[in-house]
């Protein structure tokens, strides 16, 4: 039942935010500081879900050497300045060929 509690609440919640964009006013949306924080929130989250998904085994941290491989492969890939298709694929590259070879 805790689950279902947790579903809605988050829909509310994300219902709310979306109502909320349509009813702030302009003037606080011109704000620079809130433009800011719009701006640098995607990159934090995207990070934060990065390290959750490099990181995490369910509730447990787990240093696997392969994702940790294909996350540093991604990392070399946009550094080059690749696209992004090519990043995806050489982080899975690495990750399946070293996880091939027993690691």
């Amino acid at each position: 039942m805790s689950v279902w509690i947790a579903v809605l609440a988050t829909g509310l919640g994300c219902y709310a935010l979306k109502l909320s964009g349509l009813v702030i006013p302009q003037r606080v949306l011109d704000d620079p500081r809130v433009r800011r924080f719009t701006g640098l929130v995607p990159v934090a989250l995207l990070t934060a879900l990065t390290a959750v998904q490099a990181l995490a085994d369910g509730r447990s941290l787990e240093f696997d050497a392969a994702r940790l491989a294909g996350l540093g492969a991604a990392v070399a890939a946009l550094a080059l300045r690749a696209p992004f298709l090519v990043v995806l694929i050489a982080a899975a590259a690495v990750t399946a060929g070293l996880r091939l070879l027993g690691l």
